[in-house]
């Protein structure tokens, strides 16, 4: 078993931490949030005071931050206090310029690293079951596989520095895309008078189907576990599929890449966000659509 240190254990990282936890590791952790930590101890975890101390003598170091500065900034603080030959393994959703710079830095002093950010939310993180993608190199991969397992439902090693990152916002685009066109779909049906179950029965059954209807339907009941079921309580967030829309289009800009409907996507967004929804669900899209069409 390894010993390991997590570096932000909020909603994704505290239940990422305690499978960890549960699988046999030692896990010494740090938050900012007092209420995360606290949470973090009841499940085995060790709690630290800073990120150096949750880094030090550790075989492994797991970061999930927000955003690619706050990784920079403790990439910045860490690696010089870390054992060499520690494992980097940052599992947050950031550019892909600041993961590659990550991995720069992890290698000027000798370092494996990998950006293995994750798709399953909460609920994916909660039960162990999260899609890893994976950049970096083959060795890191493979040295990486084993940590990553208690946390995981797949592994996918998508290439060099940054391919991660690279596939997770490709993904998110697809799936905000075509969350809005299920949504739009479903308000035009409730206006022609078909039922959500009919719609959905056909929709699921044929070249309508996508993971956005069979496995997260934004209207209630034809999907048990979807958030719809719940008054939209967020499985994944509508700022957080913003922000993954915003790195994409980021990303696009730089490569010159057109990608349309992904720049759309991010403006409902956008506006479902500034209508303060952004604590919503990405599904409750169709609540705004519901209500433009009424105006």
């Amino acid at each position: 078993m390894a010993k390991i240190g997590f570096i932000g254990l909020g909603n994704m990282g505290g239940p990422m931490a305690a499978n960890l936890v549960k699988a046999g590791h030692e896990v010494s952790g740090f938050d900012l949030s007092k209420d995360s930590l606290k949470l973090a101890a009841d499940n085995g975890v060790e709690v630290c005071q800073s990120p150096i101390e949750a880094a030090r003598a550790q075989d492994v170091v797991i970061t999930m931050l927000p955003a690619g500065q706050h990784v920079l900034s403790v990439y910045g603080q860490i690696l010089s206090e870390a054992d060499k030959g520690t494992l980097m393994i940052d599992c947050s959703t950031i550019d892909v310029e600041s993961a590659k710079q990550a991995h720069k830095h992890a290698q000027d002093y000798d370092m494996l690293s990998i950006d293995a950010p994750v798709s399953g939310g909460v609920g994916g993180a909660q039960a162990g079951t999260l899609t890893f993608m994976a950049g970096g190199t083959s060795e890191a991969f493979e040295k990486a596989e084993e940590i990553l397992e208690p946390m995981a439902g797949r592994k996918v090693h998508c290439g060099d520095d940054g391919a991660g990152q690279a596939a997770k916002i490709c993904n998110n685009m697809i799936l905000g895309i075509s969350m809005i066109g299920v949504c739009e779909a479903f308000a035009l049906g409730e206006k022609l008078g078909l039922s959500h179950q009919a719609l959905f029965d056909v929709a699921s059954n044929s070249s309508g189907q996508c993971w956005s209807l069979t496995t997260y339907c934004p209207v209630p009941g034809p999907v048990a576990t979807s958030p719809a079921n719940n008054e939209y309580r967020p499985g994944f967030a509508v700022d957080l599929m913003l922000k993954d829309l915003r790195l994409a289009q980021e990303a696009a800009q730089k490569v010159s890449a057109q990608t349309h409907l992904g720049a759309h996507a991010a403006q409902i967004y956008g506006l479902l966000s500034d209508l303060g929804e952004g604590g919503k669900d990405f599904s409750a899209v169709i609540e705004m659509l519901r209500k433009s069409e009424k105006a």
